[in-house]
């Protein structure tokens, strides 16, 4: 290969890694300041149904139900919706225990189908003007069902994602590695929905106005990005409402590394499940390819800039070649588990930068062998 191809493979590849981290959010961030679209929010007391879809939870269940029953809201206004998808352990017997409370519903499916089939059982019997949306392991802080219902005071407005906290409520969010990375993951999604549509939502908790809600392919991998997605082409808003807080305790990297694949892998088969999401139909197209397809590029990017640094002499790229070792020498620091003094959490944070990068290149290997994600919560 000529020395000019490998010249612009380096700076290509430069150019995508500093657009998709950077120059995204610079955008965004001049289109609030230039174009800022704020919610209209108001109070908003409308009969709501909340769904969730379980397997294999005995661990977490009931204290999840415990929850959401205890939510700052009138309970005569809230309809529950729990799905086991053919639970082995003991959650269809928890499940049995909550089935005499007027305000649950419960679904026992004894086949695992999947977590979408799952949803559409929900919502054929879901009666609420808004579906709420979370997940088992997550606990919802009791403000946030009346905080999330208030952004639907704004008649454009189709979905409100919440947010996800990464730590413990009684002791704060978590500002090691993860934590870091969810906080700019977090502060993306803000500037999004201050200037037009989030893309995607937070599992954990979001919601949808019923009238909008389509029935999901039994494959989807992703719910929280193709049912917004689905709103936003409908010509609703999808925003962003950090006020509405779910806390996940879990913050290994071990099971973020679990997710990610999960949520890139997602990613791949949304452009096949809705192909329309590269076309004018998708309003929020140029967000869609920021935000989530550039990101599948990057690890190979970096691959790019690295081994054209070696081959390439000149001095800006030996020294961009000397930062590239520096920075994944860092990553040693948290492999041997030093977590004393500055350097350590910077440690912590490159290494899980190059865990999720990791991530993405084992998404891309599921995508082109057609292996499937598993089921996850």
């Amino acid at each position: 290969m000529s020395r000019i191809l490998w010249m612009s493979i380096f700076w290509a590849s430069a150019a995508v890694i500093a657009y998709t981290y950077f120059g995204y959010a610079a955008w965004l961030w001049l289109r609030g300041r230039w174009r800022p679209q704020e919610a209209r929010r108001g109070p908003y007391s409308p009969f709501v149904s909340v769904v969730m879809v379980v397997r294999n939870e005995e661990q977490v269940l009931r204290r999840k139900l415990e929850n959401l029953l205890r939510l700052d809201y009138p309970a005569e206004l809230v309809q529950l919706i729990v799905v086991s998808d053919g639970s082995t352990d003991q959650t269809q017997d928890i499940l049995h225990q909550y089935a005499s409370n007027s305000r649950v519903n419960v679904v026992l499916n004894q086949l695992s189908r999947g977590k979408a089939s799952g949803l559409n059982d929900a919502f054929e019997i879901a009666q609420g003007d808004i579906v709420v949306f979370t997940d088992a392991r997550q606990e919802v802080e009791p403000t946030a069902l009346r905080l999330v219902l208030e952004n639907f005071a704004d008649p454009q407005i189709g979905c409100v994602s919440g947010e996800l906290m990464l730590g413990d409520p009684k002791t704060g969010e978590s500002r090691e590695g993860l934590g870091i990375y969810w906080g700019v993951e977090k502060r993306i999604r803000e500037l999004e929905s201050a200037s037009g549509s989030v893309v995607g939502a937070t599992g954990a908790f979001y919601a949808i106005r019923r009238s909008l809600l389509l029935p999901l392919p039994a494959e989807t991998i992703l719910d929280d990005v193709y049912l917004p997605m689905q709103v936003a082409r409908q010509g609703f808003r999808v925003v962003f409402d950090s006020r509405a807080r779910a806390w996940d305790s879990e913050v290994g990297t071990e099971r973020e590394f679990a997710r990610k694949v999960r949520t890139l892998s997602g990613n791949y088969q949304l452009l096949q499940l809705a192909p329309w999401l590269l076309t004018s139909a998708n309003p929020i197209r140029f967000e869609f390819v920021s935000h989530k397809l550039l990101r599948l590029m990057v690890p190979f990017a970096f691959a790019g800039i690295l081994v054209a640094s070696v081959i390439l002499r000149a001095p800006v790229y030996r020294v961009a070649l000397a930062l590239q070792a520096a920075f994944y020498g860092v990553c040693f620091l948290a492999i041997a588990q030093v977590k004393k003094g500055p350097l350590a959490r910077i440690a912590g944070v490159v290494f899980t930068f190059v865990v999720l990068n990791t991530a993405a290149v084992v998404a891309f290997a599921n995508f082109v062998s057609g292996r499937k994600a598993a089921w996850t919560r």
